[in-house]
């Protein structure tokens, strides 16, 4: 087998993310569910958009901010995801570029304009997020290079985009191209209302195809409809290789076959802004788990890479994890 190209390559939407503060009579005002993503029809999202303060506009999306936080921590990452060919477009592809990340995936020439997703961060650090997905969820079977999945070691699918039937087709052609490969695949659950919307596919999707599942505790025990997170382990022990679980402030639990690592949060000074922990954690375990490290040092990574993300406003490091993650583990 020849020697993968890249890390990871990541399948899932491409958002333009415009970040702005609000209040939570702001959300009250504007019927926004605190804390939620809800997805908005394009007259939705020019509402908001006028209504918004200042905003910063940022290349985003869940699984492009784990590729890009992979190369920030030294790996190698490609991206796959759909963006029309209007202006947002062209500075989606440019800033993922910039970031390190390779993104080849054509441009449609026609249908809806580029996706974006509406972030507002409330003085509690919640993020609730209001989303037009726009040429995001028009990606197909077609735009899944199976040659590029051949060349990377692990495949990245985001949850958020399995709504539509050509979607799903594309995760289980990239799912069967990266078994075949010898390489594995590793699935973020993203949101408890997606977990709510397809539990019974995810359940098989997981089962069949997974190896390694991002989760955190809403998510998991939506997914097996049980109360506690305790039990929730006993299952998903039984449907993946690797689950890497995130608990806020209680840490993370990364479950290997009988092997159960408790993995503390990191601690910080403030928690700024929440948008992005989840994605910037696979990236930090992800660096980990292609280097072969043990599993505690995979969610130790991953538990430096959220923490950076938390303390400052969006979803894309400030500094080099690559650097941070080096010293924190030596200190």
């Amino acid at each position: 087998m020849p020697q993968p190209t890249y890390d990871v390559v990541a399948i899932g939407n491409a958002i333009v993310d415009v970040l702005a503060h609000a209040d939570d009579a702001f959300l009250v005002r504007h019927g926004c569910a605190k804390g939620a993503m809800t997805l908005v029809d394009a007259n939705r999202a020019e509402a908001l958009y006028g209504a918004m303060g200042p905003g910063a506009e940022i290349s985003g999306g869940s699984a492009a901010n784990t590729v890009a936080g992979l190369a920030s921590l030294g790996g190698k990452a490609a991206f796959i995801g759909k963006v029309r060919d209007d202006q947002l477009g062209e500075v989606y592809r440019h800033d993922l570029r910039a970031a390190g990340v390779a993104f080849e995936t054509p441009a449609a020439s026609s249908g809806p304009a580029t996706g974006r997703c509406f972030i507002l961060v409330t003085p509690d650090a919640q993020r609730t997020m209001n989303t037009f997905l726009g040429a995001a969820v028009e990606l197909n079977p077609e735009d899944v290079d199976e040659e590029l999945i051949s060349r990377s070691k692990v495949t990245y699918l985001e949850g958020y985009l399995w709504d539509r039937p050509e979607a799903k087709e594309a995760f289980r052609k990239a799912a069967a191209a990266a078994h075949d490969a010898g390489a594995k695949v590793a699935f973020t659950l993203s949101d408890r209302f997606c977990v709510e919307r397809w539990r019974a596919e995810f359940l098989d999707l997981i089962q069949n195809h997974v190896n390694i599942l991002f989760a955190n505790e809403s998510e998991i025990l939506a997914l097996y409809q049980v109360k506690t997170f305790e039990e929730a382990l006993p299952r998903v022990r039984g449907h993946v290789e690797v689950a890497a679980l995130t608990r806020s402030e209680k840490g993370s639990v990364v479950v290997k076959g009988k092997e159960v690592v408790k993995v503390p949060a990191e601690p910080i000074a403030k928690v700024i802004d929440t948008t992005g922990a989840g994605d910037l954690y696979a990236a930090g375990f992800l660096s980990g788990y292609v280097q072969g490290r043990p599993m505690d040092e995979c969610g130790r990574r991953g538990a430096i890479a959220a923490a950076e993300i938390i303390s400052h406003f969006g979803a894309r490091p400030e500094t080099s994890l690559q650097k941070l993650v080096a010293e924190k583990l030596k200190a």
